[in-house]
């Protein structure tokens, strides 16, 4: 059975085209929502579907010769007509801006429509040409995509993938727009597991990473006496619990001893108010009536020598 012919609306009209697959339920979420099919093509519409393929590969031709002619320095790669025949879109890539007035002029002369340029980049311009990835299948922008999300060195450094740009990038020289795919779930699954090339506590000893691997939740660990051991990233959570509880337990038992520390003092400070006494008063008190009669008996001293003094004067005179 032949594929059927079907009329689906878009942005910029309506557009024939043939059936390629069964319908299928869409279970995950998607970002764009396909088209819906308005109707079965008439014979006439498909006709003229062909009459416009014709005429988009004339226009192409003509413009290549006229860019050729012109000496402009921009790569055409798509020619689309409107269904209705009032516009054919131009895509091109260029390195910079492209002065093409006298180009347009041209070909609204030879058309006898209207002509519109449209600067694309290396990425849609890969979309538009379509082909086979490393993967052996064909391109996701082309099969697809209805948009492009930015990708970033970061997303193949959080997967663990090489670093090699043959790797990592795709026919059109940007990064793998797969990407994007599973690196929430990378994400994820890192939270909460120690980052590579920093210390680690584990069971064995203080140790630094050396190596991770977020999908199996492995952690490779290496020690003091130069040897890796691979732990799970469960035993190394579990591990870190223990160690926070002790610090914990020693912590409680400080504040215990400094609250114990502040009560005697109360209880102290108490009982010296209530003698009427200041900490340190009685000491002083005894010190100062040391003092006083040590002063209270120099005098009496002082008397004594002077009585001796005078009866041996006298003892003198008398001999």
């Amino acid at each position: 059975m032949d594929a059927e012919w079907v009329v689906v609306p878009t942005d910029y009209g309506i557009e024939v085209g043939q059936v390629l697959g069964r319908p299928v339920v869409i279970k995950m979420p998607v970002k764009a929502v396909p088209p819906k099919v308005e109707r079965l093509a008439s014979t006439h519409e498909i006709e003229l579907y062909y009459r416009n393929l014709d005429r988009e590969k004339d226009a192409r031709d003509i413009c290549a010769e006229r860019v050729r002619a012109l000496g402009l320095s921009m790569k055409l790669v798509r020619v689309e007509s409107f269904f209705d025949g009032s516009k054919v879109v131009f895509y091109y890539s260029a390195e910079g801006r492209v002065d093409f007035r006298e180009l347009v002029k041209d070909l609204v002369k030879t058309l006898r429509t209207r002509v519109e340029m449209r600067q694309i980049g290396i990425r849609h311009e890969t979309k538009m040409i379509g082909g086979i990835g490393s993967c052996g299948r064909e391109f996701c922008c082309t099969s697809f995509f209805q948009g492009f999300d930015p990708v970033s060195i970061k997303m193949a450094k959080t997967q663990n993938l090489p670093l090699n740009p043959n790797k990592i990038s795709g026919i059109c020289g940007r990064l793998l727009c797969c990407l994007t795919y599973e690196y929430g779930t990378y994400l994820e699954l890192a939270k909460g597991m120690p980052l590579l090339g920093k210390p680690c506590d584990t069971p064995a000893g203080q140790g630094k990473v050396v190596r991770r691997d977020t999908l199996s939740q492995t952690v490779t660990v290496l020690l003091p006496d130069n040897t890796q051991i691979e732990f799970k990233n469960s035993e190394l959570e579990q591990h870190r619990l223990q160690q926070k509880e002790k610090p914990k337990s020693s912590a409680t038992d400080k504040r215990k001893q400094k609250q114990i520390k502040t009560d005697k003092r109360i209880t102290y400070s108490q009982k010296q108010k209530r003698s009427g006494s200041k900490p340190g008063m009685e000491k002083k008190r005894q010190e100062h009536s040391t003092v006083s009669k040590d002063n209270a008996d120099r005098p009496k001293d002082r008397t004594k020598e002077k009585n001796l003094k005078i009866k041996e004067k006298n003892r003198r005179n008398k001999g």
